[in-house]
């Protein structure tokens, strides 16, 4: 809803993406079709992609424990040791995909692996990663 966009930007203290804020109102999160982002390089899974299974989504009401809720940012950015300004899109602990405020209000999307200590721009936009996402056929 409205109001939950706008208790997430004012908890999170950022302006979500305006296609971020469409699909939140379609979905609010939940697993995806299983999708894929080509890179032009190896990831510590071993691939030159990264997938998307799932996309978390805002959850304000305090009775429901999900660790799919970008509202639990901050919390899961000190728990693993992240850099600061990420708002968490996925990811399991081991790795993440984020949107990247540190440089901008308008954010990147990043890829961040914990494991090894991995860290790198998928795309300059929400709206560049989820254009340059692929289905994923194995």
């Amino acid at each position: 809803t409205p109001a939950m966009i706008e208790s997430a930007e004012n908890t999170l203290g950022v302006t979500l993406p305006k296609l971020l804020t469409k699909l939140l109102y379609i979905q609010n999160g939940g697993y995806t079709k299983l999708f894929k982002f080509p890179l032009t390089h190896k990831t510590s899974l071993g691939e030159n992609y990264i997938t998307l299974t799932e996309l978390f989504g805002i959850v304000t009401d305090k009775s429901l424990e999900t660790a799919q809720n970008i509202l639990s940012s901050e919390y899961m950015t000190k728990e693993w040791g992240l850099p600061d300004s990420q708002v968490l899109l996925s990811g399991d602990g081991h790795w993440w995909i984020t949107l990247d405020y540190r440089c901008s209000k308008d954010p990147a999307v990043t890829w961040i692996d914990t494991e090894i200590n991995e860290e790198f721009k998928i795309a300059c936009s929400f709206e560049e990663f989820i254009n340059g996402l692929e289905l994923f056929e194995s």
